[in-house]
């Protein structure tokens, strides 16, 4: 499998070479340079292990990995002692048609966990591999910062500096993110929104000669090895909700960067039965603003709404550029050309181009909903079966209610366990949610952090004075 740039200046590379890497040395996302067809396997697929699946769908794309090497490498990371059962996703009905694809069992209680935990072993292996030293440069609106740090602690030859929103996360995040003293970690609080945030890793991973000086690598989803690691749980969700592979199913996904939806697409250009891929954002709607009008339009930073659903609060939805890659046809030159147009005017239109029909074809839909949305879905959910719903699931479900098709299985997405998000949870039911025992009092430890200014060369001094 060779591995290209969406924006046409990289040279091939293998999986094992862009693992470390955030953006392509020319702007662009990593892509892999065709989406292997599995539609004659998915029988013998059905019965395996999360850990056997995550090994057949990932060697697909990592070839450049001895077999062995990668069974051993899932085998150690999808395990009950990480993440609470053997199924490690399972699945739930929540209504007859309806079901919720239980992605936050993991360490850190969101589904980040699913795809970071093994991001960790990676990088660990490779880096030793190499005899190298890596410093990871990250930006999360909320759940990406704590999953990607408790990965990757107290790993020798990693260090992380994690940007973040500075109060625009759950005080519950924060405290999962500031609290931990390992001494590769570092937390830097931005004044503005997690877009700043974004830029910030933008303008930092453009500047090749910083990056290569400073070994900075990525685990954002902007990273590849993010997204193919998300791929597997599509599979393991569509196979626990049909008897056979000539059923369709539905999938809803809440979203704000776009990786997490992004993946169920490569599933289904794998050739998995998926129908519709549904969007389900907040208050903060580019995604359902383009697949209702083919407009994409990001909002500055201060247009960004601060909403009970923090970890959706984006306004420029990273991975969508190598969505809109397939949707040209693959083409970079048509590709730098929208993103031009983003870069220059915020935003390009595709409904009276030739590319839209590729859209309306590719099977995605979308919705949005609102606090009070996400209050009354927490509430007729918590009085229907006594399941409390994290705010972003209830996102996802509300929007999906309003999708679902006769006869074909919905299956929405959970985004994190509601101990998260105590505060919105509260104002639904009038209740705390059940939070685990190793979180009870999280709030109340010392905390660790760095408040800076929104800007580049400020960022770059910090780097300079603390990486490897």
């Amino acid at each position: 499998m060779q591995y290209l740039s969406t924006r046409g200046n990289m040279a091939p590379a293998r999986f094992r070479e862009v693992l470390l890497e955030g953006l392509a040395p020319d702007g662009g996302l990593v892509v892999p340079s065709r989406y292997p067809r599995v539609t004659s396997v998915l029988a013998r697929w059905r019965p395996l292990s999360y850990a056997d699946l995550a090994r057949e769908v990932l060697w697909l794309y990592a070839d450049d990995y001895e077999p062995s090497a990668l069974t051993r490498l899932v085998r150690a990371t999808y395990t009950p002692a990480i993440f609470g059962s053997q199924s490690i996703t399972p699945v739930v009905e929540i209504e007859p048609g309806m079901h919720l694809l239980q992605l936050s069992n993991g360490p850190t209680l969101a589904f980040k966990d699913i795809a970071m935990q093994l991001l960790g072993s990676l990088f660990e292996e490779e880096l030793a591999h190499r005899g190298e030293n890596l410093n990871i440069l990250g930006a999360t609106s909320g759940d990406t910062g704590s999953a990607a740090e408790v990965a990757l602690r107290g790993r020798p030859r990693v260090r992380v500096f994690m940007l973040s929103p500075l109060g625009r996360m759950s005080a519950f995040q924060r405290a999962q993110m500031y609290s931990l003293q390992d001494a590769n970690i570092f937390n830097l609080a931005i004044e503005g929104s997690f877009d700043d945030c974004q830029d910030l890793v933008k303008a930092i991973g453009s500047d090749l000669a910083f990056k290569r000086r400073h070994r900075l690598g990525a685990v954002n989803s902007i990273n590849w090895a993010r997204i193919v690691a998300q791929v597997v749980y599509y599979f393991r969700g569509y196979f626990a909700v049909t008897a056979d592979e000539s059923q369709e199913v539905d999938f809803c996904v809440p979203s704000g960067n776009f990786g997490n939806v992004l993946a169920g697409w490569i599933a289904r250009q794998m050739g998995l039965p998926i129908g519709r891929l549904v969007v389900a954002t907040n208050e903060n709607d580019v995604l359902d603003e383009f697949f209702r009008s083919g407009r994409y339009r990001v909002r500055p930073g201060a247009q960004t709404h601060a909403t009970s659903s923090p970890s959706m609060d984006i306004s420029k939805a990273s991975n969508f550029e190598r969505f809109i890659f397939d949707i040209v046809g693959r083409d970079p030159a048509a590709l730098r050309e929208l993103w031009w147009q983003v870069d220059t005017q915020g935003s390009f239109e595709l409904k009276d181009t030739p590319f839209w029909s590729a859209v309306v074809a590719s099977g995605f839909a979308s919705g949005r909903s609102f606090h009070a949305d996400r209050l009354a879905t927490i509430r007729r959910q918590y009085e229907h079966d006594r399941r409390i719903l994290d705010p972003h699931t209830a996102d996802g479900v509300k929007v999906a209610r309003e999708h679902r098709r006769a006869g074909i299985p919905m299956v929405c997405l959970e985004t994190a366990l509601p101990a998260k998000f105590a505060e919105t949870i509260r104002e639904a039911i009038g209740r705390d949610p059940e939070r685990p025992a190793a979180f009870r009092d999280i709030e109340q430890l010392p905390q660790r952090y760095e408040q800076l200014a929104a800007d580049p060369e400020r960022l770059r001094q910090f780097l300079q004075a603390h990486a490897l």
